[in-house]
């Protein structure tokens, strides 16, 4: 497996891989209106903005992409960063290819300069990332709208 920074002609396929892993792993903990929502605002080229305000790394198993991940300026903030935009193929997960791409992430210069990290976590992922550091922002252990949990972690 290669973790790198994702490139232009990468998008389409980023995008395909979310809406898939969305339809397969999120499917149990959302309704089918929210996973719709969130693939259309997975586009490719929401994709190519995230990464213009970010860095934006994919995960390959050989030539194909299998996971995703991106760190940027938790609004504009140089001492605060925000995880966002990370997925793993459903027949990929559980072989640490999601712990890969959290310590790609812990790796980078949004990460480093900064105090805080927070992650907005999706139900179905929550558990994934407390096991990564992450703990419930302000000690809020309920998610925003019943749909995310806001994490966070210190440096």
């Amino acid at each position: 497996m290669e973790i790198r920074r994702l490139r232009h002609q990468d998008a389409d396929e980023v995008a395909q891989l979310i809406a898939h892993t969305l339809r397969i792993s999120n499917s149990r903990d959302y309704p089918e209106e929210y996973i719709q929502v969130n693939i259309d605002t997975h586009s490719a080229e929401a994709i190519l903005e995230r990464a213009e305000h970010g860095h934006f790394y994919v995960a390959c198993d050989g030539e194909r992409i299998i996971g995703c991940g991106c760190i940027a300026s938790y609004w504009g903030s140089v001492t605060e960063s925000i995880l966002l935009t990370i997925f793993v193929l459903p027949e990929y997960q559980g072989n640490g290819v999601g712990r890969k791409i959290i310590e790609t992430l812990e790796q980078d210069e949004f990460f480093f300069r900064a105090k805080r990290i927070e992650i907005p976590a999706s139900l179905t992922a929550v558990d994934f990332y407390r096991k990564m550091g992450y703990d419930f922002k302000n000690g809020v252990e309920q998610p925003e709208d019943g749909l995310l949990y806001r994490l966070e972690k210190f440096r």
